[in-house]
């Protein structure tokens, strides 16, 4: 009996042993097993994006090569595979910064990319936990080198990087100075913010047509539009494929003294029926209806989803700009009530009012901003005319007639 109990004490201190070593075995394998799933390049003339999505979160290292000068990135963990050997293929001949990419296995454990630049850049790497159909993200970010006086060329860029390090409240740029009354004096300044880009294709019909194209292309007919109008000027936030956080955009209106701000979007609802063009303003109060509600949280995803690497709410103090905020959103309605009126006239409106909700892209405090839904892409009817210019154009004049006639009918423009 003795020798029996021995026995069987023997083997299940043999079998822990075994059940440790197989724990240990497999840890040591999930360590080792992160491996890259998808590889994109994003090249734009504002800066360009590379970035690597994988199983498990990326361990790396970088430094700088230089005569040429060169990013390299050492990623731990990772075994060369067909998608990373496919990475140098991405690069376009076009890409303002990057002159070629070469991927291979620097020792038995560690992957290095060497990124060969054409002009002095500024790398930026960050990386991206798990969301929407994202997995783990490494994300590199190339931005054109200062010029001699320290600061970037480009505004929008210099906004970029600042919120990226997390100093926009602290180091936004002074604003243009424009004199004289806006549309008489001076020409009345307005935004376009063609929603999403680059990472984030926001919504995606049944038939594959991304928010983020549809929205870009009536952007541009709207620009082209406004151009043509003797007291206007326009901006637009981005003119590429090309992802720029929610607080850059608002931060840019405000740099560019913007007297009016629309941002043009094609979103999805849960339910394909769903149909109809919407016009939205901002609620410092709680959403007005669920589906104003829905839409603005799907909206204010888009930073998560395109990627930054730093969040909060840092630009703008609201105990600060309450009062100024109020009478903001009430202008915001009226300019939001006219525009919707003449989209009415070429789509079904959704709703027949504007709707309000906590947009982030809407929190300028002190100018009149709208979100413009023109249409729901989720319904198989209206992502087909989407797609078409007839009704990207209708869209287009429809808006502008909205901005012409809350400037006619002497509307509040940004309260400086």
């Amino acid at each position: 009996m003795p020798d029996e109990q021995h026995n069987s004490r023997r083997r299940l201190l043999l079998q822990g042993v075994a059940a440790s070593w197989l724990l240990s075995v497999t840890r040591v394998g999930a360590a080792a097993s992160s491996h890259v799933v998808a590889v994109r390049v994003w090249p734009s003339s504002t800066y360009t994006r590379i970035t690597l999505e994988s199983s498990q979160p990326l361990k790396y290292k970088q430094f700088m090569l230089q005569d040429p000068q060169r990013v390299v990135v050492d990623i731990e963990d990772v075994q060369l595979n067909s998608v990373l050997k496919g990475l140098g293929e991405k690069i376009n001949a076009s890409d303002p910064y990057i002159q070629r990419l070469r991927v291979g296995q620097f020792n038995k454990s560690t992957v290095r990319l060497v990124v060969e630049l054409k002009q002095t850049s500024a790398p930026h790497l960050f990386t991206l936990p798990p969301v929407a159909e994202f997995r783990h993200r490494l994300v590199v970010d190339l931005y054109p080198f200062k010029n001699s006086s320290g600061e970037q060329d480009d505004p929008l860029l210099a906004l970029l990087e600042d919120y990226n390090r997390g100093d926009v409240a602290r180091t936004l740029p002074p604003e243009k100075k424009k004199d004289g009354k806006a549309g008489h004096e001076r020409p009345l300044v307005i935004m376009l913010d063609p929603g999403h880009g680059g990472e984030d294709p926001g919504a995606i019909g049944k038939y594959k047509t991304r928010e983020k194209d549809v929205v870009l292309q009536i952007a541009r007919r709207l620009q082209k539009l406004i151009k043509q109008q003797p007291n206007m000027t326009v901006y637009m936030t981005r003119n590429e494929d090309i992802f720029i956080p929610l607080k850059v955009r608002v931060a840019k209106a405000r740099k560019l003294r913007a007297d009016l701000f629309i941002s043009i979007h094609a979103d999805a609802f849960t339910n394909r029926a769903a149909h109809g063009s919407s016009v939205f303003a901002l609620s410092t109060k709680g959403a007005t209806s669920a589906a104003a509600r829905f839409l603005a949280q799907t909206q204010n995803e888009s930073d998560s989803i395109g990627g930054v690497s730093k969040s909060g709410d840092r630009y703008l103090d609201h105990t600060l700009f309450d009062l100024v905020q109020t009478a903001t959103v009430t202008d915001s309605l009226k300019f939001g009530k006219e525009v919707l009126t003449r989209m009415g006239r070429v789509n079904h409106l959704h709703k027949h009012k504007v709707d309000q909700a906590g947009f982030a892209v809407l929190k300028a405090p002190d100018i009149p901003s709208i979100l413009v839904e023109t249409a729901f892409i989720s319904n198989v009817n209206e992502e087909r005319k989407l797609k078409t210019s007839h009704f990207q154009q209708q869209i287009a004049e429809s808006i502008l007639a909205g901005i012409n006639a809350y400037f006619a009918e002497g509307g509040m423009l940004a309260r400086r």
